[in-house]
C-alpha cells in the first residue's frame, strides 16, 4: 500500500482484532529484530511456539492483537484483504486484589501485554497508539467469564520506551527500580546451609507463598486497595521454559541440543531462618543481544520470606536499619541465597544478579554482600506500567510485590 493510500489513526476503518494464525506468525517475522535477542530467527520462531505451549499461555492464555486496516468494499461490492499495522500480546494472568482498610480479599483477572511492535516504515502515524487505547479497552472485559465482576481488574505493561507513551494511554508508570550485585565466584558470605530449588520443588513452594500473601494482603490496614500478580507455578514455568529454550540453543551441552551443565545450578535456592522459618528465591537467566551494551543478567524473580511481617514497601534508610536490627537473622538469610545466586550467575556467564523494587529487609542483604549496592531507578527500560479497571482511581491501588515475575 502506497504511504499516500495508508488510512489516519483515527480512521473508522481501522480495527483491533485477534490475529489469526497466518498473521500472528508474520507479526512475528516482522518484530523478531526487536525482540529476538540474541536468537537467529529460526531459533526465536520456534521459542515462541515452545512458549505457547506452556501453561500460562496455551489454550488461548495467550492473545495475538493486530490492529489492521480494513477498507471497505471496492466499486463492485467485494471484500478487500486487510492489512496489518501493527501488533502486541497479552497474558491472562491471576492476580490478589485487596480492598482498601481490609474490605476483603479477592482472586481476580488481570492482562500482562508483550511483543508491541509496529514496522519501522508504519511508525510516527499514531497507530500504535490506537492499538493501544483500544487494546486497554477492550482488555476491560477480555476473558473474564468466570469472575463475578464480568471486568478484568488491571492489565500491566513493561515499557522500554520510557513512561510517557504508555501514560498517555492508561497505563500509569509504578516504581521501577532495582539492585545489581556482580557475578562473582567468591561472594563475601559463607553458603552453608543453602539448597538449591529444582523444577520438582516448585509447585509447594508457589502455593505456601501463596498462601502468605493472602494473609499479609488481607491483614494489611493499608488506605489503598493492594493488588499483586499471583506468582504461581504456571508464571513460573513460563519463564522458565523460555530460559531453558534459549540456554539450549545458545550453548549446546554437546552440540546435539541438550541443556548446558550450568543449568545445574537450579531454579533458585532456599535456606532456614533460626527459628525455623525458610527464605527462598527463584531466579532466570537472560541472555542479550550480543550487539547491545547490556550485560547477561541472572533475574531473581521472586524472594519469598516465610514469616509474618509484611515487608511490602520499598526500600527506606530508616527501614534498612530497623531491618538490620530487629530482622538480622532474615537479612542474613537472604544474602546466602543472593550469594547463591552470585555464584550461579558466574557459572553461566552472566555479568550480575539483579532485583526488582527491593524492599529494605532485602537491600540491607544486598549491602552486607557489596557495601555499594543501592537502589537504580530506572527511567525508560522495564517500567512497570499499570491500567486500572476497578472502582476510583489508579492513585488509589498499590502494587505490591511488583518482581520480575510479572514481567511478561
Amino acid at each position: 500500500m502506497a504511504a499516500q493510500h495508508l488510512p489516519a489513526a483515527d480512521s473508522p476503518h481501522l480495527h483491533l482484532v485477534v490475529a489469526t494464525v497466518a498473521e500472528a506468525l508474520a507479526q512475528q517475522h516482522v518484530n523478531s529484530t526487536e525482540w529476538r535477542g540474541a536468537l537467529t530467527l529460526d531459533a526465536y520462531l520456534r521459542r515462541e511456539d515452545h512458549l505457547l505451549a506452556q501453561v500460562l499461555a496455551k489454550d488461548g492464555g495467550l492473545t495475538p492483537w493486530m490492529l489492521v486496516y480494513q477498507p471497505p468494499p471496492n466499486a463492485h461490492g467485494e471484500a478487500q484483504e486487510r492489512r496489518v499495522l501493527c501488533g502486541c500480546e497479552s497474558i491472562r494472568k491471576k492476580a490478589l486484589l485487596a480492598k482498601r482498610d481490609g474490605g476483603g480479599l479477592e482472586v481476580v483477572v488481570a492482562h500482562g501485554i508483550c511483543s508491541v511492535f509496529c514496522p519501522e516504515e508504519l511508525r510516527g502515524r499514531g497507530y500504535a497508539g490506537r492499538m493501544m487505547s483500544d487494546l486497554g479497552k477492550r482488555l476491560k472485559h477480555w476473558q473474564v467469564d468466570d469472575v463475578k465482576q464480568n471486568t478484568s481488574a488491571f492489565s500491566v505493561l513493561y515499557s522500554d520506551i520510557g513512561k510517557e507513551f504508555y501514560k498517555a494511554r492508561g497505563w500509569q508508570p509504578f516504581p521501577s527500580a532495582h539492585i545489581s550485585l556482580p557475578a562473582t565466584s567468591s561472594p563475601n558470605n559463607a553458603l552453608a546451609g543453602i539448597a538449591k530449588l529444582e523444577s520438582e520443588d516448585l509447585e509447594e513452594l508457589c502455593a505456601i507463598d501463596a498462601s502468605i500473601l493472602r494473609a499479609r494482603l488481607s491483614h494489611d490496614s493499608s488506605p489503598r486497595t493492594l493488588v499483586a500478580l499471583l506468582p504461581d507455578l504456571a508464571t513460573l514455568q513460563w519463564h522458565h521454559a523460555r530460559e531453558d529454550f534459549v540456554a539450549t540453543e545458545l550453548h549446546p551441552a554437546d552440540g546435539k541440543g541438550t541443556t548446558p551443565e550450568f543449568m545445574d545450578g537450579g531454579r533458585g535456592a532456599i535456606v532456614e531462618v533460626k527459628g525455623g522459618s525458610r527464605v527462598w528465591c527463584y531466579w532466570t537467566r537472560v541472555w542479550t543481544n550480543p550487539q547491545e551494551e547490556a550485560p547477561n543478567t541472572l533475574h531473581i524473580l521472586r524472594i519469598v520470606i516465610e514469616d509474618e511481617y509484611p515487608d511490602f514497601r520499598p526500600a527506606s534508610s530508616s527501614g534498612i536499619e530497623v531491618a538490620r536490627t530487629e530482622r538480622l537473622a532474615v537479612v542474613e538469610a537472604i544474602a546466602s541465597i543472593l550469594a547463591f545466586a552470585q555464584v550461579q550467575a558466574e557459572r553461566s556467564g552472566m555479568q550480575e544478579v539483579q532485583l526488582w523494587n527491593p524492599t529494605s529487609t532485602t537491600l540491607a542483604a544486598a549491602q552486607l554482600l557489596d557495601q555499594q549496592a543501592a537502589v537504580v531507578e530506572r527511567e525508560k527500560e522495564s517500567i512497570a506500567s499499570l491500567q486500572w479497571y476497578g472502582e476510583g482511581s489508579w492513585e488509589d491501588v498499590e502494587w505490591v510485590c511488583n518482581e520480575k515475575y510479572g514481567w511478561c
